[in-house]
């Protein structure tokens, strides 16, 4: 396993970290075995920061479980998170805290994070509730060991962010899809002058592994047909020294194996020129393909008036990528065809969901779009057509036998 050093404190960090928010899922709930063979298993291959959150359902019950029933607490440094977004009193900071300590089954959290900052506003409220005092008692008690911030909004707001508090960590959104995205490689830059950086989504979700357009496949083969696309992803970020921790939510023990080796040969500066060229022209056939670039987090449901938010933009996304046709099947499954639909005609652009967005999508104008592009004149006779016909086979199903 590669590792850099938390300048700060000495700790040696394993730059593939466990990004926790999408373990496994079992009757709506979190797999534990599959989760506990994945945790297992990066352990084993020298993975030692796991990242977790309040937000995530079951996601710290989960690695406090498997790491108090295994003995491996003393093998990782825990990292979760503050959801700001949640307190309204003072009295919320600690009441989130401490069950995020019962959760986790521990005493102590490695590594803090005020969840989700997008820029001055929502930590000046914090700091008006004694979250610096606060911050300090827990530091000295040694229930919090380092203290940071998750950051979703512009360079401008994160620059000012970082100025506003002695932070000893930061986590952003990073990968190489759109370097000037958010904090971008601007801020990648200035946060890492005095702090580790964590890189979160380096594979958007997914969809630089699973999702690219066939013609950056393409590019991607001709250079190195054995390299997969999460390789590349993946290798474009460990070649920049200024990323501390890469998190990659592995979700089966495969995945793990596979980074892990990856990352055992992934130094700074270890690609070449032609390689870095071929990454700039993957960019521009993927902004050129990706109409939404929504991750697929889910911080927007559940939608108050059932539109299935993420399901709709990766639908419209795949109409672009793999053609119409294509999109519309995959629109018609996610969004269903029965009297309880999910589709964007369900929207009333009460604007929850926006609130809600971490990546600051315009959603309900993309939705518009969604339903311009994937619901025609035919489509709607067509599922009104399927929806008569469920409603007239459920009736038959309701009706006394003669």
């Amino acid at each position: 396993m590669l590792y850099r050093i938390d300048k700060k404190t000495g700790n040696k960090l394993s730059a593939l970290g466990l990004g926790c928010m999408r373990f496994p899922k079992k009757l709506g709930g979190i797999d534990i075995k599959k989760a506990e063979v994945i945790i297992k298993t990066a352990i084993e291959k020298g993975i030692n920061y796991f990242d977790t959150a309040w937000m995530y359902p079951g996601s710290e019950e989960a690695l406090g479980l498997v790491l108090e029933k295994n003995q491996l607490r003393d093998k990782v440094y825990i990292a979760s998170k503050l959801p700001v977004f949640l307190v309204d009193k003072a009295k919320d900071i600690d009441h989130f805290f401490n069950e995020e300590l019962k959760r986790l089954r521990t005493n102590s959290i490695d590594y803090y994070l005020m969840h989700n900052l997008t820029g001055l506003d929502p930590w000046n409220d914090m700091v008006n509730l004694g979250i610096k005092e606060w911050i300090t008692a827990k530091k000295e008690s040694g229930q919090i060991g380092r203290i940071g911030f998750s950051f979703h909004g512009a360079l401008g707001d994160f620059e000012k962010l970082l100025e506003a508090y002695p932070w000893e960590f930061c986590q952003i959104q990073y990968n190489y899809s759109d370097v000037n995205f958010q904090a971008g490689i601007r801020g990648l830059k200035k946060a890492a002058e005095t702090m580790p950086v964590i890189i979160m989504e380096p594979l958007l979700g997914g969809k630089l592994a699973n999702g690219l357009p066939p013609a950056a496949l393409k590019l991607f083969r001709a250079y190195a047909p054995e390299r997969t696309p999460a390789a590349w992803g993946l290798r474009w970020l460990w070649n920049q020294s200024e990323a501390a921790v890469v998190l990659s939510g592995m979700s089966d023990p495969a995945q793990v194996t596979e980074n892990a080796a990856l990352a055992e040969g992934c130094s700074a500066g270890s690609l070449a020129a032609e390689e870095l060229e071929i990454y700039d022209k993957v960019r521009e056939v993927f902004n050129a393909s990706y109409k939404v670039h929504c991750t697929g987090c889910a911080y927007c449901m559940p939608c108050p008036h059932g539109v299935n938010i993420p399901g709709c933009f990766a639908a419209y996304n795949t109409s672009y990528v793999m053609g119409w046709a294509a999109g519309l099947q995959q629109f018609l499954s996610s969004t269903g065809l029965a009297s309880n639909t999910s589709g964007p005609e369900r929207c009333v652009s009460c604007g929850t969901c926006e609130e809600h967005c971490p990546q600051k999508i315009p959603i309900i104008a993309h939705l518009k779009q969604v339903r311009k592009r994937m619901e025609p004149f035919f489509v709607r006779i067509l599922i009104a057509v399927v929806r008569k016909f469920i409603g007239s086979l459920k009736a038959d199903s309701r009706a006394p036998a003669q």
